[in-house]
């Protein structure tokens, strides 16, 4: 991992620290514009997402999560940034012609090749099924959960599932939540870690940064007033006055269980996230 240091010149190079990141020349029938006209607003304006807006112009680059080039072998092209997401992308050029942008995945280099299918080699890069192929302990990345509709799970940088068992037509994961829970074999996943690790140690510098990602200010509860918020009110740094902290709808917070009771995919987990 790389690290800009910066000289202290003004109050943004104070505080900032910078991964250096792969330059970004997206292909162009690779890419679309869209427009995010909502904003955290409806039709009348009024705002219903708080803390969205603003944000810089992007170009979306069209993933291939579902890695349908079945059997045919492609090499890394470049390494680039993606504003969509923290983790790096790469380009792909296959033996048959096509171009697509798959996830970077940790370890590997331009000019490696990779390959998909149901009988490729445990490699870094290569996606296969979850079936008697692939060992126990594997670090698995870009996991489908219905077949064909490609990964959904474990695509943001720095993140692995880890596959623990197999019994029947299912196999038991590890995901970096802690939840463990059953994937059908058939679904596919792409072997290693997704790359860009550590953005834990990566500091904004101001607060220009922030709105650049499309976040406006967030404010505590405890300094607006009672008709904004049920934490407002008081003289001073008056407490929250109330037994458990809420939301600004008077719904309790911080440690309540948001998910949903008696969903569809309760029986696949054999054990919930920390």
């Amino acid at each position: 991992m790389v690290i800009d240091l910066y000289k202290t010149s003004n109050p943004r190079t104070h505080n900032e620290i910078i991964k250096s990141q792969a330059k970004s020349n997206p292909r162009n029938n690779l890419t679309y514009g869209q427009h995010r006209c909502n904003k955290g607003r409806n039709f009348r304006g009024i705002i219903t997402s708080r803390h969205r807006g603003g944000g810089h112009k992007r170009l979306y680059r069209k993933i291939d999560f579902r890695r349908n080039e079945k059997d045919i072998y492609g090499k890394i092209i470049t390494r680039e940034y993606d504003p969509n997401r923290n983790a790096l992308i790469c380009l792909i050029h296959y033996g048959d012609g096509e171009k697509r942008y798959i996830l970077h995945a940790k370890g590997t280099q331009i000019g490696n090749t990779i390959v998909s299918g149901t009988r490729v080699p445990i490699k870094i890069g290569n996606a296969l099924p979850l079936t008697t192929n692939m060992p126990l302990g594997t670090s698995i990345h870009n996991i489908e959960i219905t077949l064909g509709k490609g990964g959904q799970l474990v695509r943001a940088a720095g993140t692995r599932a880890k596959l623990i068992a197999k019994e029947g037509k299912s196999a038991t994961l590890k995901l970096p939540s802690g939840e463990v829970r059953l994937i059908s074999q058939n679904c596919s996943a792409t072997v290693g870690q997704v790359g860009k690790g550590g953005l834990n140690q990566k500091s904004l510098g101001k607060a220009g940064s922030k709105r650049w990602l499309g976040k406006r200010p967030v404010v505590r509860g405890v300094v607006m007033n009672p008709v904004d918020h049920p934490h407002g009110g008081g003289t001073g740094k008056a407490s929250i006055g109330r037994k458990k902290p809420t939301t600004p709808w008077g719904y309790p917070t911080l440690g309540r269980r948001s998910r949903k009771k008696n969903k569809y995919s309760d029986n696949f987990i054999l054990r919930r996230r920390k």
